[in-house]
């Protein structure tokens, strides 16, 4: 898997306090808001997002994001081991991404995406 960025989601109740704190106290660079969920570049290829959610929708967990070029090949690629559990590959058309989903041994979400507009990733 060729990896080009990651991104560690995390929900939060309170995105606004989020935001203040990432970005006014740690002085990271706020790189996208898509509205309910930011995303501070924490260094040259890797971000960290938080999402305002109810922490049901994660279950408590963060998710693995992993930024790449071709996602149906790393799906392909992921769906010949029978045992692991991975969703169909969709776009999101609320983010603009093409991704799927799939679970470590430990329960953690690991999505794989792509962003469809490009210029998002071009700085």
């Amino acid at each position: 898997m060729d990896i080009e960025k990651q991104i560690t989601f995390l929900p939060t109740k309170d995105l606004n306090a989020t935001t203040h704190f990432y970005k006014e106290k740690l002085n990271l660079q706020l790189f996208l808001d898509q509205g309910d969920c930011v995303i501070f570049r924490t260094c040259e290829n890797a971000y960290i997002g938080f999402c305002e959610r109810e922490f049901t929708f994660f279950d408590g967990k963060i998710i693995l994001t992993f930024i790449v070029d071709d996602v149906d090949k790393n799906y392909d690629n992921l769906i010949k081991d029978n045992k692991l559990q991975v969703s169909k590959p969709i776009i999101n058309s609320k983010y603009r991404i093409y991704h799927f989903f799939i679970t470590d041994p430990n329960g953690y979400l690991v999505e794989i995406q792509k962003f469809l507009d490009n210029t998002t990733w071009k700085l």
